[in-house]
């Protein structure tokens, strides 16, 4: 089992055509991920990489029962994509944009809730790696090859660190369930508590690996939540130790604004929250691996 998509999930790409939808399109296909077409306007019922693409989402709904979408669409455009996704009945979305403008981000919050919970569209992203379920489909820009099948859930704000974590776990013998990337925007589709709650209803996840940063406070209520509502253990790595306060590090998220926003006051809180700490990028693999080793 796995949270989001599986292998027959049917997918869409959104930015079929263009050179990024393209590059990253065929990797996925060659990953074995179900792409059954891709939306480019004004190119409906051409082909592209022997896919059917169309002018719509909801035309791609309609004709290939699409349920899942990537945005590779420029950040002017990407909120609209988002939306039109959502209008259109897909059940997931990931958007690998990065640079949407805060406000148009808002705009897409705004219009996700006007959905009722059970038919609102999940949206990870923007400016993430997506989501992979190894050995079943990758709905992302990740190197599906270091992530080996497993039973660990990931999931984190920086891509990078999410690869280097699966690419620890592999080393040593120990797999992923699912890796999400949420996104390293200030106003993202998804938290860390809302994936959470998928991995937790999951059967093949047994640990959750949270990878964080500094800047608001999503970690800590993931910790509130893993604590309350949570049987499965969780380890968690915190970017940004050294980082001063007011210093953006990196993503446009992850700037320290107010009190409990430092990865050292994050590190403190989860730690009472009963999180284990992996104390260093380069030991969040052999930590999940102590954790294992006690199951």
């Amino acid at each position: 089992m796995s949270i989001f998509i599986d292998e027959k999930t049917p997918i869409i790409v959104q930015g079929f055509t263009g050179k990024i939808g393209s590059f990253h399109a065929q990797d996925m296909i060659e990953y074995g991920s179900n792409i059954v077409g891709g939306i480019t306007p004004g190119k409906g019922g051409q082909t592209h990489l022997q896919r059917p693409v169309f002018n719509t989402v909801r035309e791609a709904v309609e004709q290939q029962g699409a349920e899942a979408s990537i945005i590779f669409v420029p950040p002017a455009f990407a909120a609209d994509s988002i939306m039109e996704a959502a209008e259109a009945g897909i059940k997931y979305c990931v958007s690998i944009t990065d640079g949407i403008p805060t406000q148009d981000m808002m705009k897409v919050k705004q219009f996700l809730r006007k959905f009722p919970k059970d038919k609102r569209m999940v949206l990870t992203g923007p400016n993430c790696a997506g989501t992979i379920s190894p050995g079943k489909t990758m709905l992302g820009i990740m190197p599906g090859h270091i992530y080996r099948q497993g039973i660990v859930g990931i999931v984190g704000r920086s891509g990078t660190l999410g690869y280097e974590a699966a690419d620890q776990m592999k080393e040593l013998g120990i797999g992923v369930s699912t890796s999400v990337g949420i996104g390293g925007d200030p106003i993202n589709g998804s938290s860390h508590r809302d994936i959470f709650e998928k991995f937790e209803q999951d059967d093949e996840t047994k640990v959750v690996l949270m990878i964080g940063e500094i800047g608001g406070l999503q970690e800590v209520d993931a910790g509130l939540y893993a604590k309350k509502q949570m049987s499965k253990p969780v380890v968690a790595y915190i970017a940004g130790l050294t980082a001063p306060k007011g210093r953006r590090m990196g993503h446009a998220g992850a700037i320290i604004s107010s009190s409990g926003e430092s990865a050292a006051e994050k590190v403190e809180m989860l730690q009472d929250l009963g999180v284990i700490i992996a104390p260093t990028p380069s030991a969040m693999g052999e930590t999940i691996a102590k954790v294992l080793s006690k199951r």
